[in-house]
């Protein structure tokens, strides 16, 4: 695997454009962003602001590929994975790698659905703040990318790309011996704190001085324990109190992206979170009535949203 210089990016909302413009400051033009036409004519005017600085990124549509990519990141909302899936087709060639920053523990089986396991490394973001209103993004923490392959204790070619071209454009990243534990685990918080947060309409202060705010979202993520254990992953009930510890170390006015996007009466990733968990306990044998009384409530309010304006 040579040096990685062909960069595509789907997805330009506040994770996918904070890293886009935190690689092109170390090397201008890396980062191409594949796009349709519509969002291309929409970028083209108004550009993507960063913390306040105006960026333009080079734009390709499906159709005009011309090159297969090194490196394809994708930073879409779950229920777009598809369809990203779809037009990234033309720029996947026979050594490019797939990276999926998306939340959840399912993209990557997806993705493999369409280009085979072998393209893909499993990742996730965490500890970012990044969050975007229209075209402008903001962060204070980038955060960092988790990323590693699917079997432990390797460090594959693949890796080692990734890993250099993070180095030398200033991306944190961590890779864990267990990529696929710590991906379980993240699930585990969004699980808990998103969707309790999203349904409660808790900012984090909620969680760090109500303490059924607490109880419940440890309910939640207890179901998620069971799961991991069922499809072997070494996840336990132990690692549900540093969740209880992060959250008393962030801001209380702070909130989860699903909150937000419920707030902006947007869609919410309920599908990659409490849908999986049912479906999963469904498959493993593991009962999950909390993750099925939080599908239900976010479903409802999303379909509340219409008749809000109404």
């Amino acid at each position: 695997m040579g040096t990685i210089q062909r960069v595509y990016l789907i997805g330009l909302g506040a994770v996918g454009s904070a890293y886009a413009a935190q690689m092109n400051a170390h090397e201008p033009g890396l980062v191409k962003v594949i796009v349709d036409e519509e969002r291309r004519v929409s970028y083209q005017s108004e550009g993507v602001k960063v913390n306040g600085v105006t960026h333009r990124f080079a734009l390709v549509t499906p159709e005009e590929a011309k090159e297969k990519a090194d490196l394809i990141l994708i930073a879409v909302k779950g229920y777009h994975l598809a369809q990203a899936a779809n037009e990234i087709r033309p720029f996947v060639g026979e050594k490019t790698i797939i990276l999926s920053l998306l939340n959840g523990i399912s993209s990557e089986e997806e993705l493999g659905r369409f280009y085979g396991p072998e393209k893909l490394l499993h990742a996730f973001v965490m500890a970012t703040d990044a969050t975007r209103e229209g075209r402008s993004t903001r962060y204070s923490t980038l955060g960092r990318i988790v990323f590693g392959d699917r079997e432990r204790g390797i460090l594959s070619p693949k890796v080692q790309a990734v890993k250099e071209l993070f180095d030398r454009t200033g991306v944190p990243y961590e890779l864990p011996a267990d990529i696929l534990r710590e991906q379980w685990g993240k699930f585990m918080l969004n699980v808990g704190v998103n969707q309790v947060s999203a349904v409660l309409r808790a900012p984090y202060g909620v969680f760090q001085q109500v303490k059924e705010a607490r109880d419940l979202m440890v309910l939640a993520c207890r179901e998620v324990v069971q799961i991991a254990e069922k499809v072997g992953i070494n996840l336990t009930a132990d690692d549900i109190p540093a969740i209880l510890r992060n959250l008393d170390g962030l801001a209380p006015e702070g909130k989860t992206s699903m909150l937000q996007d419920v707030e902006a009466g947007r869609k919410t990733e309920v599908d990659i979170f409490a849908s999986t968990v049912v479906a999963l306990g469904e498959k493993y044998g593991v009962a999950t009535p909390v993750n099925a009384c939080l599908q239900l409530m976010l479903t409802t309010l999303e379909k509340a949203y219409s008749c809000e304006s109404k």
